[in-house]
């Protein structure tokens, strides 16, 4: 099968020709229809995840068709349209049993623990578990694009931010998983602020519904959010995964707030300061983690899509043939991308 296949972090990724994946026993292999090109993917191009180990090929947030099926899988058959969660459980620890695989201690991740799906083919083992069916009304396109951006944010809000209609969310870094965010707090009924240093970024997050926008390139971003939520925002997400957004998200909740980290934290961003006196002893603010959504997270965010009350096709704003993905990868070293950047061509 045709790959990106990359042999040097931080270099051009080159096509290649590599095996085909084999199918596990309780697995399946998926020929790939859509690949979306993530932030998270940046992190392993650079070298700044650990679990990946070159030569190495990415990509995590998948849609495509059930090409083969291992004897041990009884869910799926061939032809099926399908995506999954970028991490995968094993599907019968406690973990998995209670609905966390995120926390699962044998887990896999796409793309980062073994080879993803920037070729034509990628194994996802214990499919019975991991695998979910994608509804006849979303294309491929579409299911990718809402990759772990749109899940990530789904489970960040309706799950460890609890955000409640109403409510003030602000959003620190509108990029992929944070226009996400945007657009699925509104579809919640909250009202949101979104926060980042590029114009074009929060042109896009004001497109897609956000009530307020602060561009926090000058400083200043938590006083702007408190002055113009009355107070500060009910939950706060750091999409980003620095110290300024961090330190900004904190900053920016009122008393009682509710700050969910989304973004990955790598290198000197991995450990930080804390004002915890001043922040989350006299403001009482709650501090949540936050890493992906399991496959049983997502038929609820299915049905919001089909019920009108999402689109996602909004946010996949560049269409690239598999050659491109040195190029989206290179456009991440700096400000955030405005939207979706997703693969639909894995022949050339």
């Amino acid at each position: 099968m045709k790959a990106a296949l990359l042999r040097a972090f931080g270099n051009t990724v080159g096509i290649e020709t590599v095996p085909d994946p084999t199918c596990p026993r309780d697995g399946t292999v998926i020929k790939l229809e859509a690949c979306g090109v993530c932030r998270s993917d940046h992190h392993a191009w650079v070298g700044a995840d650990p679990d990946v180990a070159l030569p190495h090929i990415m990509g995590h947030e998948l849609a495509g068709v059930v090409a083969e099926v291992g004897p041990d899988c009884t869910a799926f058959k061939q032809g099926d349209r399908v995506t999954a969660p970028f991490i995968l459980g094993c599907g019968t620890c406690s973990d998995c049993s209670a609905g966390q695989p995120t926390v699962c201690e044998s887990q896999d991740v796409i793309g980062f623990t073994f080879w993803g799906a920037f070729a034509e083919y990628v194994a996802i083992p214990h499919a019975d578990y991991n695998l979910v069916h994608i509804p006849e009304a979303i294309g491929f396109a579409e299911a990718a694009g809402m990759g772990c951006r749109v899940t990530t944010a789904w489970r960040a809000l309706s799950d460890r931010g609890a955000l409640r209609p109403g409510e003030w969310l602000a959003v620190h870094g509108s990029g992929g998983v944070g226009l996400s965010a945007v657009l699925l707090a509104k579809s919640m009924g909250a009202q949101v602020v979104a926060v980042d240093i590029s114009d074009d970024a929060l042109d896009k997050a004001r497109a897609l519904g956000a009530d307020a926008v602060v561009n926090a390139r000058g400083g200043g971003a938590p006083e702007e959010i408190r002055e113009l939520t009355d107070g500060g925002a009910h939950v706060s997400v750091d999409a980003l995964g620095i110290y300024d957004t961090f330190d900004a998200s904190l900053k920016s909740l009122r008393k009682l707030g509710r700050h969910v980290q989304v973004g990955m934290p790598v290198g000197d961003h991995a450990t930080v300061p804390l004002p915890l006196l001043e922040l989350v002893y006299a403001r009482q603010l709650t501090l949540h983690g936050m890493r992906g959504l399991g496959a049983q997270g997502f038929p609820a965010l299915f049905a919001k899509i089909e019920a009108g009350e999402l689109n996602i096709a909004q946010l996949v704003t560049a269409r690239l043939p598999l050659s491109g993905v040195t190029d989206a990868l290179r456009a991440m070293d700096g400000a955030q991308q405005a939207g979706v950047a997703v693969i639909t061509e894995f022949d050339r």
